[in-house]
């Protein structure tokens, strides 16, 4: 009898996991199918128990929506103060992620995990505001609505009707240490929506005609149960893989079904789908590898078997062991499958006998409690025992060294006298033991009958005869065939068992070389590329990764591809890819295409197509296709990772752009509020003033004028500069007639300064834009007037280069000079330093160098070694000479 041995995989997968580094908090989801079944009272009773324990528990978020008996589980609990953050003129509370993580308590209590937080977060989902809470070592009890898992959304939007715009990723659900289903009957709950305990009754009387009716409500409820039990069963499986297990654990029924490389199995197949629908169970389909080797036709029908299990829903499993009833129980007793379904024996008696009784007698003496269904064919086909199968067929060598072999033994033998028979057998017999080490089942069977009829034929007397005399020579001869067999049959076996090994070993080498390569990889770019150059060594084959564009309708091909796609194959991939199903060669759907496609599939949708195109005349074997579904699930958490790190910077962008728009609303609205108060203000002292007065107040307000014109002159060319829409229109301009237009502009602002003009009055034409050139000057003097004292000088200058071919521009003044902190982002535009006067917007410098470098010159600026700051413009530089004829 052959003994139910552990698997090394199961070995490895049961090991206990690293306690060495710190533990993270522990998460707690109280699920509901729906709003008003009291996921939050539950999650309150939880924390005051924990409290009652001892524990140092927090309300970190909870909301009640009025509701009395929740509001008052409340009371006893502290609370963390809400974080307010304004939006679009709206306070809006949120959790205060780091007020919690300073008190640091053991438990935290977060209502609404699916919530999205409002603009100006850390995080963009309450979700994520609980990760980082666990993974700083608090603990988290919160409440979740079966409508906001991220797989069942489609199913709840078919049931009710209604999008579910707020999700929570499945992997949360698995990362939950525990969950707990808050269940309520449909009419219940609706008693509690007529009581007004969930909403209020206005709201409670639409809600009952669209959301919450009785149909809706049932099949939210089926749906909350269904991810409940999946789950238990996931954990039932996960305890069991840790220990021994000896019988299977009748908690629920699970099917397993053998499939093989016989049109029989398609009809297994579809019989134990028909009882796992009508049991409500669910079934697996196994395949167990021997060392036999399959020819093409069968590989191929054993692939559409495998195809159509994982099509009906099966999960598929493909072990390897010589003793294919042990496989089968080993299997079911790791999946806690309480049926297994085989098809009837189709051997002969004589031959099933003498293999130890046939599948279903070997699965019925080991099975234990698992029941066994035995399903008939539907039509009878001729079958050879396994002896005779293609794994007699060995290369020609083999047989070629057997020939020699004993051709050599024969020669020798021949040369010793001939009463030394007995020895010459038994050398013959140690040659065929020898032999079977190196060849395979049938040229050990060649060699020990050719041995035999040799020994006999040639040494046994009376020699050159085929008849034996004495008994121990006959036993001798038999001998020869058993150990033949014997020899042959463990050989095979053991040489079986080494391939399996070597390709267990490949896999897993493959598999930890791109795994250490993803890890490695400092972009998603070097992951794919160093993952697709593994692909194409270890298939022999050329691959391409397909991902969506920003915009997620159509799929692009990644530079690193080593296969150039057509469009036909660009359309067989964008259908694996919509589907989320495998596509192309080896499949049944599209299979004349040149490649197989294969999704990357995280929570239940397709993330990218992984494709592999293999030679012509070339199969990809089940175990490789299982190799690149594994490089494809691999290559899925390196895009889902670099996606997730991409969400995260444009959060930040956002956070980052939200902050930049509000100091540019307050600053522009402060900056429009006052001139806009002078003018109006003088408007309406204007008519009770005498004539002295109003010339007054007719001064402020064209002051104040002036002053809105120029900020929102600044905010139209700033936009202009940012738009391309800037077109400077060089033309040629008197250097004095430019200096005395930007000094006229800027004479009341320079008023409390002394102003010193130092060009040369034979300063040559210049080729410049007149208007813009006078908008830096006047910004320069304007920015001068503003960030120096009172009475402090200021020198507008210009001079010829000519050497440079450039005509310089200079502002100095004395005041307090520039910042070493704002040398760096001095022309950046809102720019402002930390001890700048109130007013302005920090666009001017920005604005001074846009309009200087749309001409081809640049800005500088400096202080002054005598104190004081000197800005500089530079223009190129044309004699007039070298003007073009009109």
């Amino acid at each position: 009898m052959h003994a139910v041995r552990p698997d090394p995989d199961e070995l490895l997968a049961a090991l206990p996991p690293d306690d060495s580094r710190p533990r993270p908090g522990r998460l707690k989801i109280f699920l509901g199918m729906s709003p008003g079944v009291g996921k939050t009272y539950a999650m309150l009773r939880a924390g005051h128990a924990e409290l009652a324990d001892g524990g140092d528990v927090v309300i970190a978020f909870v909301e009640t929506h009025g509701r009395a008996e929740t509001t008052a589980l409340t009371a006893n609990l502290p609370a963390i103060p809400r974080r307010r953050i304004e939006h679009r003129g709206t306070w809006i509370e949120e959790m205060d992620v780091d007020a919690v993580r300073t008190r640091r308590p053991q438990f935290a209590l977060v209502d609404e995990l699916a919530h999205t937080n409002a603009a100006g977060s850390r995080h963009a989902k309450r979700w994520q505001d609980v990760l980082e809470l666990l993974e700083n070592g608090i603990s988290v009890f919160t409440t979740l609505n079966i409508q906001h898992v991220e797989s069942r959304a489609d199913a709840v939007r078919q049931i009710t009707g209604a999008t579910q715009h707020e999700t929570v990723p499945d992997s949360l659900l698995d990362r939950a240490d525990e969950l707990e289903l808050v269940d309520l009957t449909p009419e219940a709950l609706l008693e509690r929506l007529r009581e007004g305990k969930v909403y209020d009754p206005a709201r409670a009387a639409a809600a009952q005609e669209g959301f919450f009716r009785e149909t809706h409500l049932t099949a939210l409820r089926e749906l909350a149960l269904r991810t409940t039990a999946e789950r238990v069963d996931r954990q039932l499986r996960t305890l069991r893989a840790g220990g021994e297990r000896h019988t299977v654990w009748r908690s629920g029924e699970r099917l397993l079904v053998a499939v093989g490389p016989s049109p029989f199995s398609t009809q297994l197949v579809r019989w134990t789908r028909r009882m796992a629908a009508v049991q409500g169970a669910p079934w697996v389909a196994v395949h167990v590898e021997t060392s036999g080797t399959l020819s093409d036709d069968a590989q191929r029908l054993l692939d559409r078997n495998l195809a159509l299990a994982r099509e009906l829903g099966a999960e598929v499993v493909i072990t390897h062991d010589e003793h294919v009833p042990t496989a089968l129980v080993r299997t079911a007793l790791r999946h806690n499958a309480t049926q297994i379904v085989v098809g009837k024996p189709r051997g002969s008696i004589l031959w099933e006998t003498l293999r130890g009784g046939s599948l279903v007698d070997r699965l019925l003496r080991l099975g234990g409690n698992i029941d066994i269904h035995v399903v008939p064919a539907e039509t009878k086909s001729p079958r050879l025992p396994a002896f005779f199968d293609k794994s007699l067929r060995s290369r020609p060598s083999e047989y070629g060294l057997v020939a020699g072999v004993l051709a050599i033994i024969t020669a020798l033998g021949l040369l010793l006298p001939a009463d030394t028979y007995l020895a010459v057998g038994l050398v013959y017999l140690l040659a065929v033991i020898a032999l079977s080490l190196r060849t395979g089942r049938g040229p050990v069977l060649a060699a020990g009958l050719l041995s035999a009829l040799t020994w006999n034929f040639l040494f046994i007397p009376p020699r050159f005869t085929f008849h034996i005399s004495k008994i121990e020579e006959a036993t001798l001869f038999v001998t020869y065939f058993i150990v033949a067999i014997i020899a042959g049959q463990l050989t095979s076996r053991i040489r079986a068992q080494g391939a399996n090994e070597r390709k267990r070993e490949e896999r897993a080498t493959a598999l930890f070389e791109l795994t250490r390569a993803l890890a490695a990889a400092r972009t998603l770019d070097d992951a794919v590329f160093s993952a697709l150059r593994q692909a194409d060594q270890l298939f022999s084959a050329q691959t391409t990764l397909l991902l969506p564009d920003a915009d997620d309708r159509q799929l692009i091909p990644h530079f690193a591809a080593s296969f150039t796609l057509t469009e036909k194959e660009l359309g067989v991939a964008s259908w694996s890819w919509r589907q989320a199903r495998p596509a192309g060669r080896f499949t049944d759907t599209l299979p004349g295409s040149a490649g197989f496609y294969f999704p990357l599939i995280r929570e239940e949708r397709a993330i990218g197509v992984l494709g592999v195109v293999v030679p012509a005349g070339r199969d990809l074997t089940l175990a490789q296709r299982d190799l690149v579904e594994a490089f494809a699930r691999q290559l899925a958490l390196s895009v889902e990772s670099d996606q997730l790190r991409a969400a995260q910077e444009r959060e930040k962008l956002l956070a980052a752009s939200d902050k930049l728009h509000r100091v540019l609303l307050d600053s522009v609205s402060h900056e429009l509020r006052t001139p806009l108060a002078v003018i109006s203000s003088s408007l309406e002292n204007l008519e009770q003033a005498d004539a002295s007065l109003r010339n007054d107040l007719l001064a402020e307000a064209r002051t104040a004028t002036h002053r809105l014109n120029r900020l929102v002159g600044n905010l139209l060319d700033q936009t202009r500069l940012e738009s391309g829409a800037l077109k400077p229109r060089v033309d040629w301009c008197d250097v004095g007639d430019l200096l005395n237009a930007a000094v006229d502009q800027v004479r009341d602002a320079l008023v409390d300064h002394p102003l010193t003009l130092d060009a040369a009055p034979d300063l040559p034409p210049i080729r410049a834009d007149f208007a813009l050139t006078e908008q830096a000057l006047v910004n320069l003097l304007l920015n001068a007037a503003r960030h120096t004292p009172a009475g402090t000088a200021v020198t507008l200058s210009a001079q010829l280069n000519a050497e440079a071919s450039r005509i310089l521009f200079s502002v100095a003044d004395r005041g307090p000079g520039l910042p070493p902190a704002m040398t760096g982002n001095l022309f950046a535009k809102f720019a402002r330093g930390d001890h700048a006067r109130a007013g302005g917007l920090g666009l001017g410098l920005s604005i001074v160098r846009g309009f200087i470098r749309s001409q081809g010159g640049d800005v500088t600026a400096e202080n002054r070694p005598d104190g004081g700051a000197v800005f500089t413009l530079y223009l190129p530089y044309a004699r007039a000479d070298a003007r073009e004829p009109s």
